[in-house]
């Protein structure tokens, strides 16, 4: 069986100025990185967005979300299948595109070993998406850490701010997991090397610059975001942003360029916008604005996708990205496997292959929280099913019978065996959805307290029973209400582990009526929401025993081999 990497080399791409093309952008208006990957011009964004939003009528330009059950080591293929679906559009004559997230460099070279798709439904160059790219990542890093040096700096030229060093809330980062940098010591060495103080690395995609990167809708709006990070307290308790250190116009010219969306290609050559790149379960989960804007802009049918489960990436695409972009989706892909529904069952990785009607029974409660969670928020729901070889028909029926009785259309999606093609069906379900009337809403209001979104959420999404809070998260909440009356104004991006509706990642299933504790609450003011920290979620992974990273190498003619 060949790999993805293999499949990819055997591919041969079309010229990006011809993929641009069939969206209508000009070769004048792509910055090329190379003959397969570009970035759009800022104005050539003004003008196709000026003309989207003029129109009277945007009923040609639907937005399609693709979301998953709760993810096990069986794997969902979420990716796989917004990449196929995609095609598959294109294939029934819809100009479609898709809309993804860029992977990171901690899980390609952790767990994933790529995050571009597979087989025959990927997207392309896949060695430089997977890696570095057109260098967006490297940008955010770069912009995150240089507030961090200008922090340190200000308290070791005089402390003119009068900075609290032992409350300072942002916090250097890196795109790789490494738990070495959870917790350190700077600044030692002697009065030269700074003041010595504790400090964190979180991972790129977790941080607040990611968020409000992926967040902004132009390079002003990014600018104005950057100044609102709140970034340390004084000696009295007054809080400190990055506007008082006069560094938000330099983080922005490290971003200018990366702000402008990727534009490659599928398998297929169907286009696809690939920006920014948040995890789903400590960060907010979707690729960015500008890029789904654009490619709603510029096309009949977007395919995006928002990470992990759909209680996790899913609901904050709807409760957080839409809210603050204003896009409502046309309709939801809920992907699902026999092999993860079983995994929910009981049954033990190595044993997936094996059909268990009993234990399929037990773990499609798994799908049947999802579907419902979906339908809360008022859309229209799809379930693909991402088939295997080794599927049944007997557990084939199980999967059918549950959509019937939830009153949700259910196809087969072979796209990562036959590419558009073998997503033909699920493509025609789409589309049928997406005509459907909808009336879509959000788990929570606006003006809601901070508790109860939590408390919405928790317990309309996740299922549980009651919310607790640590005293650490107690106090947190407590001194932002202080410095910021109108808290209650920000949604809440909840972190949470992925393994499981409920913040233990050993209760599989459909958990009911379980205890959520929130340990720890932060604010993100200039991505514009709250962050509660549930469970023993962590903001900087670590790596395996046995790495992805053993797997990747490049030869003597510098062909990469291993990522997949």
């Amino acid at each position: 069986m060949k790999t993805d990497i293999e499949i990819a080399h055997e591919i041969e791409m079309k010229p990006i100025t011809e993929v641009g093309a069939a969206l209508g952008i000009p070769e004048t208006e792509l910055e090329l990185y190379g003959r397969y990957k570009a970035k759009i011009s800022e104005g050539f964004i003004a003008k196709a967005m000026k003309e989207y939003e003029n129109k009277e009528d945007k009923s040609g330009h639907k937005l399609v979300l693709v979301t998953a059950i709760t993810p096990t080591p069986a794997g969902e293929g979420k990716t796989t299948n917004t990449i196929g679906l995609g095609m598959a559009l294109n294939k029934l004559g819809k100009r479609a595109a898709v809309a993804l997230r860029e992977p990171s460099l901690g899980p390609v070279f952790g767990i994933k070993g790529g995050a571009a798709g597979g087989g025959y439904s990927q997207v392309l160059p896949m060695e430089d998406i997977n890696l570095h790219f057109t260098g967006d990542f490297h940008a955010i890093t770069s912009a995150n850490n240089l507030l961090c040096a200008m922090l340190d700096n200000s308290i070791q030229q005089g402390n003119s701010l009068n900075i609290d060093p032992r409350r300072i809330v942002f916090t250097r980062v890196m795109d790789m997991n490494d738990r070495a940098l959870r917790n350190i010591v700077v600044g030692l060495g002697g009065k030269t090397n700074g003041v010595p103080r504790e400090d964190h690395f979180i991972i790129t995609v977790a941080s607040e610059v990611m968020a409000i990167f992926c967040l902004s809708s132009s390079i002003a709006d990014m600018k104005k975001r950057l100044g609102d990070i709140l970034v340390a307290y004084t000696y009295d308790g007054k809080p400190v942003y990055c506007r008082d250190l006069k560094a938000e116009g330099a983080m922005a010219a490290l971003l200018r360029d990366a702000l402008k969306p990727n534009l490659v290609q599928t398998a297929e050559g169907t286009p696809a916008f690939v920006h920014g790149g948040p995890f789903a379960n400590i960060a907010h989960g979707c690729n960015s604005v500008r890029a789904t804007r654009l490619a709603l802009a510029l096309s009949e049918y977007t395919v995006t996708e928002a990470g992990f489960g759909a209680d996790l990436g899913a609901e904050k695409f709807l409760d957080i990205k839409c809210r603050m972009a204003g896009l409502t989706p046309s309709a939801v892909v809920l992907v699902a496997t026999v092999r993860a529904l079983k995994y929910n069952g009981g049954v033990k990785k190595e044993d997936l292959k094996v059909e268990n009607t009993e234990a399929l029974r037990r773990g499609v409660c798994n799908l049947e929280a999802h579907i419902d969670n979906l339908k809360k928020f008022g859309l229209p729901v799809v379930v693909a099913l991402n088939h295997f070889d080794t599927d049944t028909e007997a557990e084939i029926a199980i999967i059918r019978e549950v959509c019937e009785a939830k009153g949700v259309e259910m196809a087969f999606s072979d796209v990562f065996a036959k590419g558009g093609e073998g997503g033909l069906e699920l493509a025609q379900k789409v589309i049928e959805a997406a005509e459907k009337p909808s009336d879509f809403s959000y788990i929570y209001p606006d003006d809601l307290p901070i508790k109860e979104k939590i408390a919405a959420v928790a317990k309309n999404i996740y299922g549980a029973g009651s919310v607790v809070y640590e005293k650490a998260a107690e106090d947190a909440l407590a001194e932002l209400y202080r410095v910021r009356p109108d808290l209650d104004a920000l949604p809440v991006c909840m972190a949470k582990t992925q393994y499981s509706l409920s913040d233990d990642p050993n209760l599989l299933g459909r958990p009911e009526g379980f205890e959520l504790t929130v340990r720890e609450i932060k604010l993100s003011a200039g991505a514009g929401f709250i962050v509660a920290l549930t469970g023993t979620i962590l903001t900087m992974p670590g790596l395996s025993k046995a790495p992805s990273a053993w797997n990747i190498d490049v030869d003597d003619d510098g062909v990469i081999t291993g990522l997949s």
